[in-house]
């Protein structure tokens, strides 16, 4: 038995290696994107950056190298993830991965690889995590509607992973646009990235109710699970990086006065919804200040601290550049300095979880039904 302070002895197995594992590519992809566009300019971080891509790049394939061989020869625990409550909302993490590291390609990624290179990439690894993402936000609600059977009370923000990916679609595929030739192609691309941004805001406002009324009436999440909190930060980040992206290539893409609506969007739905993200994350932090306090251990949830947060200094920095404000710049800043702790933080607890063996287990060994600790009478009193 490997205990704690034990060296792993053996071969790892990838029997339960489950998507949730994608969640190492989406925020080692997310470091490299959001400090590309940070206003301050560090020498020699560029290359830092783009080595990170790489590392996310390399992770990426490794990864579905190793869900491929899942699939062969465990095809029981395969299906077990799909039909299992706790694990098939991750199945989204697939989509995000690859939209992540496709997005990084043109951000950073081209500085080594080229800019040819880097676009046929991102339109490649783009496709398929759309594709991914859009049949993720499909086909897991329609799993937990007919065959997980999930009640109200057992909301976490984990629910929203399906529903996020078609948002990270809608913010990294503008960057595609400049490539496309002028006229219907850009166009196209443009409004089907609008069209996917309306997909998961839409979807996200019927889910996040869910999730906040749990938050407040179910109690505190388990332990474990508590880091989950920081995921409701994703949707918010990414629809505010969505609109930035949606108003920079607008005017070379469609013709006014939808150009200058697109600029306008850009602020007047970025900045109140980056407000909301701004209580969410202190929200969160304070359970997570509580569960550390209470015994809290690292697990593979504490990635849920890299992409949400890289997604509010992407959107910070979306900000930033069509109001001029400093104060965006400065949180762009302060946010990416957090992202890249946790980061950190996260890299070596994997690390350190994998040669000990303690990672690799169903990642539904985590409770996904929290009992409410408190309960309330009808006069309000908790007791």
């Amino acid at each position: 038995m490997v205990t704690a302070a034990q060296p792993l002895a053996y071969p790892l197995s990838v029997r339960d290696l489950g998507p949730n594992w994608y969640a190492t590519v989406m925020g080692t992809a997310v470091v490299a994107a959001a400090g590309a566009a940070l206003p301050a300019h560090v020498p020699g971080l560029r290359g830092v950056l783009a080595g990170v891509w790489t590392l996310s790049l390399v992770l990426l394939l490794s990864l579905l190298a190793a869900r491929a061989v899942h699939w062969a020869r465990h095809r029981d625990r395969a299906v077990a993830h799909l039909l299992d409550p706790a694990v098939a909302p991750f199945y989204g993490c697939l989509a995000m991965a690859l939209l992540a590291v496709g997005g990084g390609a043109l951000t950073v990624g081209r500085d080594w690889i080229g800019l040819r290179a880097a676009v046929a990439l991102d339109a490649v690894l783009f496709t398929a995590g759309t594709a991914v993402g859009l049949a993720a936000a499909v086909a897991v609600p329609y799993l937990m509607a007919v065959r997980h059977r999930v009640e109200p009370g057992q909301a976490t923000p984990v629910w929203l992973l399906p529903l996020v990916a078609p948002m990270v679609s809608a913010a990294v595929g503008p960057q595609l646009v400049p490539h496309l030739p002028p006229g219907q192609a850009r166009e196209t691309l443009l409004l089907g990235c609008f069209a996917l941004f309306g997909l998961s805001l839409l979807a996200t406002l019927v889910m996040l109710p869910l999730v906040f009324a749990r938050s407040l009436a179910g109690g505190p999440l388990p332990l474990a699970l508590t880091p989950t909190l920081f995921l409701v930060l994703g949707p918010l980040g990414q629809s505010t990086t969505a609109v930035g992206a949606f108003a920079d290539v607008a005017p070379g893409a469609v013709p006014e006065p939808y150009s200058e609506g697109f600029g306008a969007l850009a602020v007047l739905y970025g900045v109140p919804v980056m407000g909301f993200a701004l209580l969410w994350f202190c929200l969160a932090a304070a359970h997570v200040l509580r569960a550390r306090r209470n015994g809290m251990r690292f697990s593979m949830t504490w990635w849920s601290f890299t992409f949400p947060v890289g997604t509010c200094v992407t959107g910070c920095e979306a900000l930033a550049r069509h109001t001029g404000l400093v104060a965006y710049a400065g949180a762009a800043v302060l946010l990416s300095a957090v992202l890249a702790a946790a980061w950190g933080t996260a890299v070596a607890g994997t690390v350190r979880g994998l040669l000990r063996g303690e990672l690799l287990a169903a990642p539904g060994a985590a409770p996904v039904v929290p009992r409410p600790v408190t309960a309330r009478t009808t006069s309000g009193a908790v007791r």
